[in-house]
């Protein structure tokens, strides 16, 4: 049986997971009675835990919220993801949080055993984060915890912006969810005035306080944020658009492309249109000839211009070859 402090630290980290613990399952873990169960929880409270019991068939222990965070009793594999998450934030795009990350890190790195510490070094040594290759618009903490206040009150949100062109604009938003792709931050939210969904840059979101009254959240758009977003984002950044006619079922197609390359309408059974889009003509080249289907191009011009110019080119690639007299294709 464990002594009395040793019992405590493990009656601390199993209450510490996400779930109810009946009395009879912790005295089976820790190997003791139910009474001394409830006298080491009566030493928790004690010393400043609160722990909630509730009684019937599905009550049991767990441990609530309160006054200071408790410490947390992390197992190996616990350990070493928390400290990789805390390295990565600290190289983040949020101000402030660097500091708060290597601070919580280097509290985590002085108490982990041995093992770990030099698991973590290794890894960290070992491994090499490229830089973005263009600056990334940091993101104020006090903006994004506005944000995500206003969503999660479903109050309306009122803020300055500057849309893509740099103008000036403002906005009255529903606010729905903070998405964060890569190392930027979007907003999603019913535009009320526009009447229609919209993607917004954290960074360049000036809120205007108080909030407004609360709103009745709405179905997300697409069903799925985060696609959405990534297909918004880069639809927005195009230069080049285009409608294809795919003579291949939409399932197929969906399968083999990234909802921020395009999207798929079915016509029938055996074809659909991909809407996609790109900075240059030469990438969307590459988009669809890895559909490896039958497809058909009417617009925009520059790109039947490309693709006509790479059917010569590949013509040419495979040259006809002379064997016993005879001329043929190479194939």
């Amino acid at each position: 049986m464990l002594d009395t402090s040793a019992r405590l630290l493990r009656l601390l980290s199993l209450l510490q997971a996400p779930r109810s613990w009946p009395g009879s399952e912790l005295a089976e873990r820790l190997g003791v009675s139910g009474r001394t169960v409830r006298n080491d929880v009566d030493r928790l409270r004690e010393l400043g835990y609160p722990v909630d019991a509730t009684r019937g068939a599905t009550g049991g222990y767990r441990l609530g919220a309160g006054a200071a965070m408790p410490p947390l009793l992390l197992d190996d594999e616990e350990a070493v993801a928390v400290t990789i998450a805390l390295r990565t934030a600290a190289q983040g795009a949020v101000p402030g949080a660097e500091e708060t990350s290597l601070r919580a890190l280097a509290k985590l790195e002085q108490v982990l055993p041995s093992r770990l510490r030099r698991r973590v070094r290794t890894l960290m040594a070992y491994t090499v984060a490229v830089r973005p290759d263009r600056p990334v618009p940091a993101v104020s903490a006090d903006v994004l915890t506005v944000l995500v206040s206003a969503c999660r009150d479903r109050e309306r949100l009122r803020f300055d912006y500057l849309d893509h062109a740099g103008s000036p604009t403002r906005r009255l938003v529903e606010p729905y969810r903070a998405v964060n792709w890569g190392r930027r931050w979007y907003l999603v939210a019913w535009d009320v005035e526009r009447e229609d969904w919209r993607t917004f840059r954290v960074d360049r979101i000036e809120p205007r306080t108080p909030t407004g009254p609360r709103f009745a959240p709405r179905e997300p758009p697409g069903g799925d944020v985060s696609a959405y977003v990534s297909q918004r984002v880069s639809s927005a950044a195009w230069r080049y658009h285009a409608r294809v006619v795919v003579r291949a079922p939409a399932a197929a197609v969906i399968e083999r492309i990234n909802p921020a390359v395009g999207t798929v309408e079915a016509v029938d059974a055996d074809s659909c249109v991909l809407v996609t889009g790109a900075d240059t003509v030469q990438t969307l080249a590459v988009y669809l000839g890895m559909l490896d289907f039958d497809f058909e191009v009417s617009e925009p011009g520059e790109l039947v211009t490309h693709l006509r110019r790479l059917a010569d080119r590949y013509a040419r690639s495979t040259p006809a070859i002379r064997r016993g007299g005879k001329t043929r294709q190479a194939r």
